[in-house]
């Protein structure tokens, strides 16, 4: 491939990333907001803490918090880039490292297509594929992982990929800081360590290295994993007590989505989980099965890359590259549905998975010239019209499917800011002031426009929820249309009001309370 096909794609994909993050006034959702929140509070200089709690499986002692005892700290450093280099806080500009980072994907998807079948016109419609990715395109242009991660991946597949030729030792160190920024963007990231292991093993074998020099690359490769990761480890070590950070520990004994919220959270234990059930077990997981296969098709496969990108896979079944990619993605799916039902199918794997993207839009246009040469052989085709015709309608559709998807998801992206904006100016109007505790749905987004201190909205009753102000010191109380507990219902819809909980007002279908715990 040319340098300027890169430069190309590159170019190509910042400039539609930059029209749409235009439209994106804010993160759009509790994941981002949080990101962004955390990397406000690294710029300002007051560390790895989080004036909000989003979550109790940790067990908080109070606000402010340390952060990120459940997410990883890679996103929130990278948002921290700009407003602490240039003391500009930014939304737009906060976001100039994750408009690049996505803009790479483009490329790289292309270089890796093109190291494993060296068609060049292939890869740049693999690289194409990558610009109009579909689901995916309004969730690269704010504060997350999934463009980090897209790199990442790529680039993990990447240096596997030197193991057709004699591969230089400096392939082993970067695959280690590879897998290690992995680590630190998400905490599924530690399955990447395992699956590297397995990698330059392989990798080593197949260059028929001595005992020695597979010992001697796997301990390059654990050298660049620990070079990223040791500080971390270091910090939660010393804050923790622990080399993890505590939050996720709690996640293999969910009975219910909502039981990430759960205060106390003491009670999730795995007696607790095995006391639910069999039955309750395997719905669950049946449950996850469900909306992960829909995941898979409608936003990894783009509803019809899929098949294509499984045909471009068996046509290149003997690399060792491509079984280990699909070993790898497999795994991750039985993951995130049968050992994290809840947390998968409610994002993780659509977060997760977007590692694999690079590997699956280089894949698909070679599925494609599998189906021609069909054509071909049983239809009379014209091989090379049918592949430039087939090739373009490709991209068409991908360019369809992401302007279906951003039409869906873009006008609604700013409501919640916006709803939050409106609470705040209430709740100031009404005597809110700094240091006062306000319990919500999202509350990283909702310090974010208010700058009041802010806490979760637990998974449980009115009982639940005055215990919970009362060890934090909430004075208020904000439930909204769509993310009410089931034990709250009755608050919400006024037929229930305990004493030490007085309706305030209500804004755009949110209901305000002033607690009195």
């Amino acid at each position: 491939m040319r340098r300027s096909d890169h430069f190309l794609l590159f170019g190509l994909a910042l400039g539609i990333l930059l029209i749409v993050g235009a439209f994106q006034k804010a993160p759009g959702y509790l994941d981002a907001d949080y990101y962004y929140a955390t990397g406000l509070q690294l710029a300002q200089g007051r560390g790895f803490s989080e004036p909000f709690l989003w979550n109790y499986l940790d067990e908080p002692a109070g606000l402010p918090h340390p952060s990120h005892a459940y997410w990883m700290p890679l996103v929130s450093l990278l948002a921290a880039g700009v407003p602490a280099l240039f003391h500009n806080a930014s939304w737009f500009l906060t976001r100039v490292p994750f408009f690049l980072i996505a803009a790479l994907v483009s490329p790289l998807t292309a270089a890796l297509a093109f190291a494993l079948h060296r068609n060049r016109s292939l890869a740049l419609t693999s690289g194409l594929l990558a610009i109009f990715s579909g689901l995916y395109l309004p969730f690269l242009t704010t504060t997350d992982a999934f463009g980090v991660y897209m790199v990442l991946g790529g680039l993990f597949f990447l240096l596997l990929a030197q193991g057709d030729v004699s591969p230089p030792r400096w392939v082993f160190p970067a695959l280690g800081l590879v897998v290690g920024l992995m680590h630190l963007a998400r905490t599924d990231g530690i399955l990447w360590l395992l699956l590297a292991l397995l990698g330059v093993w392989k990798f080593s074998a197949r260059q028929r290295f001595s005992l020695a020099c597979r010992a001697s690359a796997v301990a390059l490769f654990l050298g660049g994993y620990l070079l990223v990761m040791a500080p971390w480890f270091g910090r939660n070590l010393l804050v923790f007590g622990q080399i993890l950070a505590p939050g996720g520990a709690k996640m293999f004994w969910l009975t219910a989505y909502d039981q990430i919220f759960a205060y106390p959270s003491d009670f999730l234990t795995f007696e607790f989980w095995i006391a639910s059930g069999w039955q309750s077990i395997l719905q669950a997981r049946w449950w996850a099965l469900g909306l992960n296969l829909a995941t898979l098709f409608a936003v990894q496969g783009g509803v019809f890359l899929l098949p294509l990108a499984i045909a471009g896979g068996w046509e290149l079944r003997r690399d060792p590259l491509v079984r280990l990619a699909f070993f790898s993605w497999a795994l991750l799916f039985a993951l995130m549905t049968f050992i994290f039902p809840f947390a998968g199918a409610r994002g993780g794997y659509f977060h997760a998975a977007s590692a694999f993207q690079p590997i699956l839009w280089a894949l698909t246009p070679l599925g494609l010239e599998r189906l021609v040469r069909w054509g071909q052989s049983r239809r009379g085709w014209d091989g090379a019209q049918a592949s430039t015709v087939l090739r373009l309608g490709l991209v068409f559709l991908a360019v369809s499917l992401t302007g279906t998807a951003l039409l869906l998801r873009l006008p609604t992206w700013n409501d919640e800011a916006h709803r939050y904006r409106q609470i705040a100016a209430r709740l100031v109007e009404r005597g809110a002031q700094t240091g006062d505790v306000v319990i919500v749905s999202n509350p990283p987004g909702f310090y974010l426009v208010s700058g009041l201190a802010a806490i979760a909205v637990p998974d449980g009753d009115s009982k639940t929820l005055l215990q919970l102000a009362r060890r934090y010191g909430a004075s208020y109380l904000i439930l909204e249309p769509g993310s009410v507990p089931k034990g709250l219902v009755s608050l919400y819809e006024g037929s229930l009001l305990p004493e030490g909980i007085v309706f305030l007002t209500e804004v755009e279908g949110a209901k305000l309370y002033v607690l009195q715990p």
